[in-house]
């Protein structure tokens, strides 16, 4: 079906032909590129010779990892394997056994026929674009040579991560456990049959939760709806928190480093507003600059104004959003879709200390979370996406739609994104999927629907 090679990894769906699909020939392939980069980059030393691997709970992901550890342990590297684990829990545990990088599997939000490896470097940051194309050049032209026999890799299991990120997320200095354990919250979480399961439960223990209900409980990788944590996707979660009247719902991807609300009468929080009321409460201890990409809803420049800092948005793509932040000091950044990056616990999209910060800003506020959302400004993002047969040349089609708004305000920097007064409109293809998404914004979900559907018959126009 797919096979894409962007910033995100290398990901595509399970079976099919070599080149075509994430086949087990490709997993091999790109894993020794990865491995045989690291050893030709890296420290020369015995210790730096180690690689972490986690893998979310996807049906593919046992046998992934097997291909995977299997092919670096042939190129003479270490490997450390978290086994079930998270994707902000693996970057977190890359520097911290002092490794010389970590792979992720994990499709994130894709359903379950994808898979995907995620890079890391040595900082448990994704690698770079240029990173990224030398590995990929390297398996093109499969060069790589394996260990012999006496040289060959350790195999480590180390389960002591999930622990070690949870006591993070505990002891971080703005994360208020005492105000959390005193609202005795009673939650509801949808863990969508992956890792979360396994991470979540222990997480909102630690941080006094009084009773957590789990739904889609099982690690299996079978779904129970589409893992992306959106409103359509979760009408399970909402009627849940009614049924249980559970003080809130929260969300998460198979990999856990994506996060939304649902709110005590079973509306929705609003994922653009995850990040939002997390850095308002981030700026608020500990003023300074904040970074979304521009797929992100203007309410955080809105908040960050108030707080007296400055905001900058970056491409999309997590690691354009932390090159942003590391350029501008941001002390707090992210993604419109749930994801909230905390730079001084790491440089990572992590759910987990998104928890602990939102619980933390809620529970100084003692009106339930309808009210808390009330706070903030009612912006709606419609969210819209095509999807692109073979051959389709998305350059000429953004090139017609540029010369139809010439008179609007264009930024080109990722995609297409225009100006209409107040509200804006974002088109780019996406680095997941072979999509466009088509984002739009505005005061009006009619008006943000309406700029998002003439949009998309503009791109179908020029197709």
């Amino acid at each position: 079906m797919a096979l894409i090679k962007s910033i995100s990894g290398i990901r595509g769906t399970i079976g099919g032909k070599p080149g075509d699909n994430l086949s087990p020939l490709d997993i091999v392939k790109f894993t020794a590129a990865y491995g045989s980069r690291i050893l030709e980059t890296g420290p020369k030393t015995k210790e730096a010779k180690k690689i972490v691997v986690g893998r979310d709970g996807r049906i593919s992901g046992g046998m992934v990892s097997a291909l995977v550890v299997s092919t670096l342990r042939g190129l003479g590297l270490d490997v450390i394997d978290l086994g079930l684990s998270t994707t902000p829990t693996v970057e977190l545990a890359v520097p911290g056994e002092k490794a010389a990088g970590g792979i992720i599997l994990t499709a994130s939000h894709n359903p379950k026929e994808w898979n995907a490896l995620k890079l890391l470097n040595a900082g448990g940051e994704f690698i770079s674009a240029e990173e990224g194309a030398a590995i990929l050049e390297k398996a093109a032209k499969e060069d790589f040579t394996f260990a012999t026999v006496d040289k060959l890799g350790e195999y480590i299991v180390n389960d002591t991560w999930l622990q070690k990120h949870i006591d993070m997320v505990v002891n971080y200095p703005l994360v208020d456990v005492a105000a959390i354990k005193e609202r005795q919250y009673k939650i509801v979480v949808d863990v969508v049959n992956s890792t979360g399961a396994l991470f979540l439960p222990p997480l909102l223990k630690a941080l006094g939760v009084a009773e957590v209900i789990l739904i889609n409980e099982e690690v299996n990788g079978k779904f129970a709806h589409n893992p992306e944590p959106l409103p359509e996707n979760l009408v399970g979660l909402s009627a849940m928190v009614q049924k249980a009247k559970a003080d809130m719902g929260i969300a998460v991807d198979p990999d856990v480093d994506r996060l939304c609300f649902v709110n005590e009468d079973g509306s929705m929080f609003g994922e653009e507003y995850t990040l939002v009321a997390v850095a308002d409460y981030v700026l608020s201890k500990r003023p300074g600059n904040t970074v979304s990409n521009m797929s992100s809803t203007k309410a955080l420049k809105e908040v960050t104004l108030q707080r007296g800092g400055e905001y900058f948005p970056s491409a999309v793509g997590e690691v354009n959003v932390v090159n942003k932040m590391k350029a501008v000091n941001a002390v707090i950044g992210g993604e419109g879709n749930g994801g909230i990056i905390v730079p001084d616990l790491h440089y990572g999209r992590d759910a987990l200390i998104g928890i602990g910060l939102f619980l933390s800003s809620l529970s100084n506020h003692k009106n339930g979370m309808r009210a808390f959302r009330s706070r903030y400004p009612d912006y709606f993002i419609s969210k819209n996406k095509i999807e692109l047969g073979h051959g389709i040349n998305v350059p000429s089609i953004f090139e017609k739609i540029q010369k139809k708004y010439k008179n609007q305000p264009i930024n080109t920097e990722d995609g297409l994104k225009i100006e209409f007064d107040n509200d804006w409109v974002h088109l780019r293809t996406s680095n997941t999927e072979p999509i466009i998404r088509i984002y739009a914004e505005s005061n009006f979900e009619t008006t943000a629907n309406n700029i998002a559907q003439r949009l998309m018959q503009d791109i179908k126009e020029s197709i």
